[in-house]
């Protein structure tokens, strides 16, 4: 484990994640910090900052260090901040916003390279967030596998049954989301612009099927991907903390919100990167 001079971490798990100690994101973070900060994100893939009570500000103040940020294509942002999108459950609701194993938006042309979620209020328990390798995933296939999805092109869309709506999508965008699909063809296995590692770059919420192949065709492959790529081996989870900042690498991570803590409200604030 390499040391970091600018603060502490501490890895969540074996496939994934690391907890940072001893940054305050409040100011503007420089110079070796920043080295540091990305230093460990290439490695780990998802970032935890516990402790960080930080205003909209603050919080868009950070992402624009680490990249251009930019708005979420389905629902509506805060009103004096529209690049931060308030992913919200009410008590009354059963359903949660992206409640699928995902990677962010790969129905667009050009995914984010990063999501940034704040915790800002949540239930007394439940709504953790779990988080898979997609480089593992990848290393775990068999050699036949990986040399079929090499070649292979994926169609991604906005519009996949499978995708959980939660009260966001449906009261922000309200008629209009019925009317809305984005689609966008990416490779099966993508090659991380920053590391040069492959990641496998299906996922079940958007992941319609195969270019070269109709839906019926891509259905056995894509299932067993589904499947393969959220062993426990490649996983890991984080259980929130009031005030704690996730950022991870859409490019090699998927997530999923667990949806266990009906009857409690639950409010987060999320921002993506080019």
């Amino acid at each position: 484990m390499p040391d970091y001079c600018s603060f502490s971490i501490k890895p969540l798990s074996n496939p994934i994640g690391a907890l940072i100690k001893g940054l305050d994101l409040t100011e503007t973070v420089h110079g070796d910090a920043l080295l540091d900060i990305r230093s460990a994100w290439s490695r780990y893939l998802v970032l935890v900052f516990e402790g960080q009570e930080l205003t909209p500000a603050q919080q868009l103040n950070f992402a624009h260090q680490l990249g251009r940020v930019i708005r979420y294509p389905m629902v509506q942002g805060l009103p004096d901040y529209p690049e931060i999108i308030p992913v919200v459950k009410l008590p009354h609701e059963t359903r949660n916003f992206g409640g699928v194993w995902h990677s962010d938006t790969t129905y667009l042309p050009d995914p984010p390279s990063a999501t940034l979620l704040l915790a800002r209020e949540l239930p007394p328990s439940g709504g953790d967030t779990q988080f898979a390798n997609m480089y593992l995933a990848y290393d775990a296939l068999a050699d036949q596998t990986k040399q079929v999805i090499n070649k292979l092109t994926v169609i991604q869309s906005s519009a996949k049954p499978r995708v959980a709506k939660g009260r966001s999508e449906k009261v922000q965008i309200g008629a209009r989301a019925g009317d809305i699909e984005l689609t966008a063809e990416h490779p099966a296995v993508r090659i991380h612009p920053v590391t040069g590692k492959r990641a496998l770059y299906v996922n079940p919420a958007h992941s319609v099927r195969f270019k070269t192949m109709t839906s019926v065709e891509s259905e056995p492959l894509l299932s067993l991907l589904f499947q393969h790529q959220i062993n426990p081996a490649f996983t890991g989870s984080y259980r929130w903390q009031q005030g704690a900042m996730v950022l991870w690498d859409n490019r090699c991570v998927q997530h999923y919100p667990l949806n266990d803590y009906h009857g409690y409200k639950r409010v987060m604030h999320r921002i993506t990167i080019a």
